[in-house]
């Protein structure tokens, strides 16, 4: 028991284990209060950033009803225009409409915002389709007929897909 060795790790042993105690506790109560501030910090941005997506998702929404083939024909039609004029409207006030909500995607899901591409996509291809069915009629009339009857074929418009999209996002937010 004189060796000097054996001495030296009972004197240091103790110690060790108590440091190693303190340090093992230590960690652990840092660890818990890390997470609550992290916690309390998602909590808040959840309360800010929620308002903002939700205004997002509602915006959205507004432009795909805004993009709706027959509605739009019955805003921009006029009775002196000729069927390129109002092919030319229609495409242009859909492509503004758009360019009106693009910074939107970062407050939505890469599909919700995909769905919103796809239909403003299709609904130009649509107005596009009827135009070039028509062709170069002079009474916009015709093309309006012609959107009328091509949407009348479709079970769903494009917005009306995506805007069931977006609704389902928006339940399973709450």
């Amino acid at each position: 028991m004189n060796d000097p060795v054996v001495q030296i790790l009972v004197a240091v042993l103790p110690s060790v284990v108590v440091f190693l105690t303190a340090f093992y506790l230590l960690k652990q109560v840092m660890g818990e209060r890390s997470a609550e501030r992290i916690a309390a910090v998602r909590k808040d941005d959840h309360k800010q950033v929620l308002p903002l997506r939700l205004q997002a998702y509602e915006r959205l929404a507004l432009f795909l009803e805004r993009i709706q083939p027959g509605p739009l024909v019955l805003r921009l039609h006029q009775g002196n225009m000729d069927t390129g004029d109002l092919q030319q409207a229609l495409v242009s006030t859909i492509r503004e409409e758009y360019e009106h909500n693009v910074t939107q995607q970062i407050y939505v899901s890469d599909k919700a915002w995909s769905k919103v591409k796809q239909a403003k996509e299709e609904t130009i291809r649509l107005v596009n389709l009827s135009y070039e069915q028509v062709g170069e009629h002079p009474s916009s009339s015709e093309l309006s007929r012609r959107i009328f009857e091509n949407i009348a074929r479709l079970s769903h418009t494009p917005s009306q897909e995506a805007l069931v999209v977006l609704k389902e996002e928006v339940r399973r937010m709450f």
